[in-house]
């Protein structure tokens, strides 16, 4: 029975290529639209299902449900599973049919969603959450090993570029979508909304999304696209698992991982909180602290693809002179946001600087770079490495997030009142940390 079901997700065998030039060339324009669509779209759509709980915090605090405390455990559940899945997916990613690995992975975590919406215990919501993060962890990886088996090393800045608008519409749909049905409707739709969005995103993948090219008959990307620049074939390496684990002895791929770890702190942080904060600290509603957040995010699909033009075109390719000016953008955004006048046009102003310099950022530290420097054979295992410690940095701000702004809530009669001011530091801090660990990898260089 496991062999079977690994049978079932493993890519297919590679078939004998065939000899008609257009029948290839049409079928590879058609697969690498459908493909960029399922991915990004797709993987867009599924972020509702792990940026829920983010729009229910209010409504679970002042009911009573849980407390910043619980909620911080259960928001690290999520990110700590994701973590060690996004590094065995990763690595499993190489290896594996991205249509039905991607499919399954979001029709069981819509499931996760649907039961969170019954969930009221501490224990039964931290593990429930977990299993949604591991389930989440299939997405990232498998769509960046269906962008590199579809998509050519010159392509890849602009490709990747458009696939990491999917973070920025995912978080608009829920701060949008998502906190609209919460208001009308209750905190339990805050996942039901989800969890049926999450039904549809893995029919769409099923559909979409195609194995390896050389499983269909097609040549690799690369002999089609005759790019084969910077591409080095490691002839002492036998296995595809030894060169996974030769990602580890590059030091820029250490520091890589530090300059994640502490950019997705600030990342979920807003992510997370930012919706809470608006509401108890500048006093919007729900539909317009969600629409404040939803501005970074729109700000966001520009970043990302602005990011990819950017570094490819300005720069040829080089991710530091890009990482630098994408990171003043996002702590200015950040500064005038928590700092500026308590005006919408402010706020709505830090949030774009922000979503514009964050989205770019996170295209490049959370896998661009990591993909740039390792061997291209093995994307899905550079992602799983950065992956595990983006996401234990992000797991370790629910849990110091979630203390800090309990430290700093009081009751004034029966009203609650927040001071965010020691959390602010933290995500502030952790932003300028992670700018300085990436600019020490100035002279870092494409692999050849």
């Amino acid at each position: 029975m496991p062999r079977s079901l690994l049978g079932f997700f493993a890519t297919g065998a590679d078939r004998p290529e065939m000899g008609d030039r257009d029948a290839i060339d049409r079928l590879f324009r058609r697969h690498r639209f459908r493909v960029m669509v399922a991915i990004t779209l797709g993987y867009g759509l599924i972020y509702t299902c792990r940026l829920a709980i983010g729009v229910v915090k209010k409504p679970l605090i002042d009911g009573g449900v849980f407390t910043p405390v619980e909620l911080g455990m259960i928001g690290s559940a999520l990110y700590y599973a994701y973590a060690i899945g996004k590094l065995t997916n990763g690595f499993l990613a190489d290896h594996a049919n991205m249509k039905r690995c991607l499919a399954i992975a979001f029709l069981l975590t819509a499931a996760c969603n649907f039961a969170m919406g019954w969930t009221t215990t501490v224990g039964l919501a931290v593990a429930i959450w977990g299993l949604n993060g591991w389930f989440q962890s299939f997405g990232a990886p498998g769509g960046v090993v269906a962008m590199t088996a579809w998509f050519s090393n010159r392509e890849r800045g602009r490709a990747y570029g458009i696939w990491s608008t999917a973070h920025s519409i995912g978080e608009g749909l829920t701060f949008v979508g998502v906190g609209t049905l919460v208001a009308l409707l209750g905190w339990r739709w805050g996942y039901f909304g989800p969890a049926l969005v999450g039904v549809a995103a893995a029919a769409g993948m099923y559909w979409l999304v195609q194995d390896r090219p050389r499983t269909l008959g097609l040549p690799t990307v690369a002999d089609w696209n005759n790019d084969h620049y910077e591409e080095k074939h490691d002839d002492g390496i036998k296995s595809v698992l030894a060169l996974q684990l030769s990602i580890l002895k590059i030091p820029a791929i250490w520091v890589l991982c530090l300059s994640a770890a502490t950019i997705y702190v600030t990342r979920y942080a807003i992510n997370s909180w930012g919706i809470l904060y608006l509401q108890e600290a500048r006093g919007l509603s729900l539909p317009a602290a969600g629409t404040v957040l939803m501005t970074g995010t729109l700000a966001g699909i520009a970043g990302a693809v602005a990011y990819g033009f950017i570094s490819d075109l300005a720069f040829k390719a080089r991710r530091p002179p890009t990482n630098l000016l994408f990171a003043i953008i996002e702590i200015g955004g950040l500064l005038l946001f928590f700092y500026g006048p308590n005006t919408m046009p402010t706020m709505i102003a830090g949030m774009v600087l922000f979503g514009l310099g964050l989205t770019g950022l996170v295209t490049s530290l959370g896998g661009l770079f990591a993909v740039d420097i390792a061997p291209k054979r093995v994307a899905g295992a550079a992602m799983g490495v950065i992956g595990i410690f983006s996401y234990i940095g992000a797991g370790i701000q629910e849990h110091v997030s979630g203390k800090l702004i309990q430290q700093g809530m009081t009751m004034v009669g029966d009203r609650r009142v927040y001071d965010f001011d020691a959390a602010i530091g933290f995500w502030v801090g952790a932003s300028v940390l992670s700018m300085l660990l990436a600019a020490a990898l100035w002279r870092t260089k494409l692999r050849d």
